[in-house]
């Protein structure tokens, strides 16, 4: 610095700032030396905030007006030392513009996909994108916790944290909320919402707050919607036979547009021509063909069955083996069997099944 501008900035008893970068949130008032002078005019525009610091201490903080820096109107400086010396001595201060306008059109996403559990799905993953907005609420502590003693800090020092912060919430949020994934298009106002009042929690340490929170998309991986297409597409295909004959024809249609198809498009055609033309005949020209007889059901699957006996079992054994048993006295109405299906171990006798192999023989005599 030349010794004009020295002189220069000596007279200059005017402090303010105007910002014309719309990016900057702090910016630092150079004067040579770090000297304000006694009774300097400060300005505070609306929209931003002034700190003054003294000795390394931060001082006090202004809000939108004009001050003259006195001990007289000023009752906050008669604790700060050698002012009435018009700063003269050694003592150096120092004063930080904080812009306290909203910061918009921040971009947040999510880097990799998010894990949950979708009710219709089960585990799925997804991506999600959108905007923000943010604002200096808390001067004093936003320069002490970030901004430090960096002369002019910029919103991209600080984005990327805040943008870890949204992704860790967001994450948190939209695990916990349970919406089916088809149905978060619908609910991502009340997501937003929840998302920006649990960001603004961790933010209010910094000094910040985020008035708005938007977002614009949530995607599902590329696997999921090719299949969340095609059973798209089948519940508007409706009757899949009409759907399959107007596939064919739009496949024979583009086929014989393509003169380069050759022999191939040829046969391709032929093909689904003669398919169409079997599916025709067998619905007839006065409406579908008698369907044919059904096939009888499948014969029934014969069971088998275990026996019970001194505290072992014995089998598995047919229907005709138990029959031989009891005729032969070896199965009675009192032995227990299971078969598979069957809740328990049940006595012969309460079986349907195998209740009838004891009316072949008369039962015991009355008395007996």
């Amino acid at each position: 610095m030349g010794i004009f501008d020295f002189l220069s900035g000596e007279f200059i008893d005017v402090i303010h700032w105007v910002d014309d970068t719309r990016d900057t949130m702090v910016w630092r008032f150079e004067r040579e030396g770090h000297e304000i002078k006694y009774g300097a005019k400060l300005t505070v525009r609306e929209g931003q905030a002034a700190i003054f610091v003294h000795e390394g201490q931060l001082a006090d903080v202004f809000t939108p007006g004009l001050y003259m820096l006195e001990t007289n109107n000023m009752p906050v400086m008669t604790t700060l030392q050698h002012w009435h010396h018009g700063f003269k001595s050694p003592f150096k201060s120092e004063i930080y513009f904080v812009n306290t306008t909203r910061f918009n059109d921040l971009k947040w996403g999510t880097k990799n996909p998010i894990m949950l559990r979708d009710p219709e799905f089960g585990p799925t993953r997804i991506r999600a994108f959108g905007t923000y907005s943010v604002r200096v609420t808390d001067p004093a502590r936003f320069l002490t916790e970030i901004v430090g003693t960096d002369g002019e800090f910029t919103m991209d020092e600080i984005s990327f944290q805040i943008r870890n912060i949204i992704v860790q919430e967001f994450s948190r949020v939209i695990a916990g909320a349970g919406i089916p994934v088809l149905d978060m298009a619908a609910n991502t106002d009340d997501l937003g919402k929840l998302v920006a009042t649990e960001v603004s929690k961790t933010l209010q340490n910094y000094g910040l707050t985020m008035p708005e929170f938007y977002i614009e998309n949530i995607s599902l991986p590329p696997a999921v919607e090719a299949a969340l297409d095609k059973r798209t597409s089948m519940g508007l295909a409706g009757d899949l036979g009409k759907f399959t004959q107007y596939s064919a024809a739009e496949a024979m249609t583009a086929a014989a547009q393509n003169p380069a198809g050759g022999g191939m498009a040829a046969g391709l055609g032929a093909g689904m021509g003669m398919a169409m033309a079997g599916q025709m005949t067998q619905q007839g020209p006065w409406g579908p063909a008698p369907a044919a007889p059904a096939a009888p059901p499948p014969p029934p699957v014969e069971h088998v069955w275990h026996i019970a006996e001194k505290g072992a079992t014995k089998g598995p054994f047919s229907k005709a083996d138990m029959g031989r048993m009891a005729g032969a006295g070896e199965l009675t109405r009192e032995t227990y069997v299971w078969t598979p299906g069957q809740d328990g171990w049940m006595r012969a006798e309460d079986v349907a099944e195998l209740a009838q192999l004891f009316t072949i023989l008369p039962p015991p005599p009355p008395g007996a």
